[in-house]
């Protein structure tokens, strides 16, 4: 991390603090989450890949799944990974990249040194000895240590998995669940307690495999329940490539199931993974409309395709970008098409070497506030420079776009705004400022 970075993150302006802590979190985690776990994207940035946006441009790979409807990243943590990928280090930095541009955050604990799924939960190789009571405490420190090391960077997440797609437990053979569920319920209660006792408002997810299993699900979920487990959300997998079924049906069978989660267990639900074959891209599109569509319905919290940004990478057939363009298949327009806005939240970023909000950064925005349907005039102090004017709502839809030179005072007349709070952005090339417009 720059140090730059530390220094914005330990020098936020007090008034900025408040009106983010009293006036969005509500909105922003009752938002649905259009979300993507991007957990390669750095080592694939390391190796060389280059993404380019639908126009073509070369672009950050954030910056083009935001653009793409995506408000939410999900990054898997291995304890001591083989070249630092997905360790503690490698996640804290893409975390704060992810938070400092509007996403939410989920992380995906594996509990292992390298992959865990339901074919293999191995212990990591410095725990490999502990008996189970020294696997609680390693558990609950581990979790600890790096969701602490997050937060002083200033990075809550949203969302934390214990486990990762959890079928018959985790650490094996200790909290193999075919043995011992009261040893995995224990597990998962270490993991839940770190996780509080960090930030009490994440939410704690479960994550099991195979969405449209049912049985499955009412298994591990009554045996967690009956073993005195504690979890504020069910996390599925579902993918029709995997389950070998047609993604109607698959998509039918795992809403059935979230009902039955809902209904059963009193819990929120969301689909923690979800992919398709990236040469399906149309098939694949129809099937996340639709999949986002039913997991709306039940209140469930959002939707998170698996490593979209994908392309020619260790064999992985099941991203949503075209290995020739290297531009985001038509797959993720599902995001887009399926928001009620067409991005993420914007969050203001002050001017560089100026003041914030005020006029001593040389705009001002006149009247502020200002009534529902009433005109308004952003006045610029250099109007000699070319200035993009952009104005979002606080969930990152662009309502307004215009490029001006020579232009002092520019008025934006008859603009629908319904009461709330906007940001009006201005970027030359000498800053960007973003001011926050407030309408009655």
């Amino acid at each position: 991390m720059e140090k730059s970075d530390l220094f914005f993150l330990k020098n936020i302006p007090l008034f900025i603090v408040l009106f983010f802590c009293f006036h969005f979190p509500r909105e922003a985690k009752a938002q649905f989450a259009n979300g993507a776990d991007i957990g390669w994207l750095s080592q694939m940035e390391s190796s060389g890949y280059l993404f380019y946006n639908d126009s073509g441009v070369k672009e950050n790979c954030m910056a083009i799944l935001k653009e793409q409807g995506i408000n939410a990243l999900r990054f898997r943590v291995w304890v001591n990974p083989v070249g630092g990928w997905c360790g503690k280090k490698d996640v804290a930095t893409m975390a704060h990249r992810a938070d400092s541009m509007g996403f939410r955050v989920m992380i995906d604990f594996h509990y292992s040194d390298t992959w865990a799924d339901p074919g293999k939960q191995t212990k990591p190789a410095a725990w490999a000895s502990h008996t189970i009571s020294q696997l609680l405490t390693d558990i609950y420190n581990h979790t600890y240590d790096v969701l602490d090391t997050l937060k002083s960077i200033g990075v809550i997440p949203t969302w934390v998995q214990v486990g990762n797609e959890t079928n018959t437990g985790m650490l094996w053979p200790e909290g193999n669940t075919t043995t011992n569920m009261k040893n995995f319920a224990d597990m998962v209660n270490s993991g839940y307690d770190a996780i509080k006792a960090v930030d009490s408002s994440i939410l704690v997810v479960v994550h099991l495999s195979d969405g449209y299993n049912n049985n499955m699900y009412r298994r591990m979920f009554d045996g967690l329940k009956n073993n005195g487990a504690r979890w504020d959300v069910i996390g599925m997998s579902q993918y029709p490539y995997w389950a070998n079924l047609p993604w109607e049906t698959d998509n039918n069978e795992c809403y059935s199931n979230m009902l039955d989660m809902i209904s059963r267990y009193n819990k929120k639900v969301m689909i923690c993974e979800t992919g398709m074959q990236y040469d399906q891209a149309v098939t694949c599109k129809t099937f996340l409309l639709d999949l986002i569509a039913k997991t709306k319905s039940v209140g469930g919290l959002g939707v998170f395709y698996w490593e979209p940004e994908c392309y020619n990478w260790q064999g992985y057939k099941l991203g949503a970008w075209d290995p020739v363009t290297r531009k985001p298949t038509v797959a993720m327009d599902a995001f887009l098409e399926s928001s009620d806005s067409s991005s993420t939240s914007v969050k203001e970023d002050p001017p560089r070497n100026q003041g914030y909000n005020n006029e001593s950064d040389g705009v001002s925005v006149f009247p502020n506030p200002v009534g529902a349907g009433q005109n308004f005039m952003i006045t610029l102090k250099d109007k000699t420079v070319p200035t993009s004017i952009r104005i979002f709502t606080v969930n990152g839809q662009k309502l307004f776009e215009t490029t001006t030179v020579n232009n002092d005072n520019i008025f934006i007349r008859n603009l629908r705004m319904s009461p709330g709070i906007y940001f009006v952005q201005l970027t030359n090339r000498h800053q960007k400022i973003t001011k926050t417009l407030i309408v009655k």
